[in-house]
């Protein structure tokens, strides 16, 4: 943990990774945190405009963690299904990136992380709409990564299916943690602090030479069997 107080955001902090990676970062840096529930530092739903009250002056770091898990057919997908991922995982981020980009310029050694998912690199059924809203993730971080250069570090981190809140109809028994964890190479499933490590590295000076990349945290899967 690097010893300098930084600023940052964790849009999606109330739970899940974002607040593993809260508590992980709050005892040595000024964190703020957003939700869609009262508790947070700002409220905010990721289809509304983001606000700007409360802000710092500058922020050295933003996390953009909410997602969706929709899994289902392709033929059973809805327009509506569609456009809510594409909201809340591409929309969303762009709102909050748009409005914080001056208070990141004027941090140190800046860096921007955003989550992916393993079924973009890995091809799963039923994640076409999740894979396809979090395709457009990684190509945003690569593109932001090359025009932010050299003032602002743009990385994503994407994982395999996590103990979260989010996660908690696929894994809500015994037996659905064991089929899941049996899918990996590693035989287990990820936990939010296996992520929140790794953002706190990604948002850290210690990372300063690391940009445009997309790790993944999955266990093995995206790679290996």
């Amino acid at each position: 943990m690097t010893s300098e107080k930084r600023n940052y955001l964790i849009v999606g902090g109330s739970k899940g990774i974002g607040l593993s990676l809260a508590q992980l970062l709050t005892p040595h840096h000024q964190v703020l945190t957003t939700s869609r529930q009262p508790g947070a530092s700002l409220v905010w739903n990721a289809t509304d405009p983001f606000p700007t009250e409360g802000l710092p002056e500058h922020l050295d770091g933003l996390v953009y963690a909410p997602g969706t898990i929709n899994l289902k057919p392709f033929h059973r997908l809805t327009d509506s299904e569609f456009q809510e991922d594409w909201q809340v995982n591409v929309m969303g981020a762009v709102r909050v990136i748009r409005t914080v980009l001056p208070l990141l310029k004027k941090g140190i050694s800046p860096s921007i992380v955003l989550f992916s998912t393993v079924a973009v690199q890995q091809g799963l059924p039923f994640h076409a709409s999740i894979a396809m809203a979090k395709g457009a993730i990684e190509g945003l971080t690569r593109s932001l990564a090359a025009e932010l250069a050299p003032t602002i570090r743009v990385n994503a981190i994407a994982p395999s299916i996590t103990d979260t809140p989010l996660a908690e109809k696929l894994l809500g028994s015994p037996e659905k943690k064991n089929a899941s964890a049996e899918r990996h190479p590693l035989k287990k499933i990820g936990l939010p602090e296996d992520h929140a490590q790794l953002a706190e590295f990604l948002l850290s000076t210690r990372a300063g030479w690391i940009t445009a990349q997309v790790f993944g945290v999955d266990g093995g899967l995206s790679r290996i069997r």
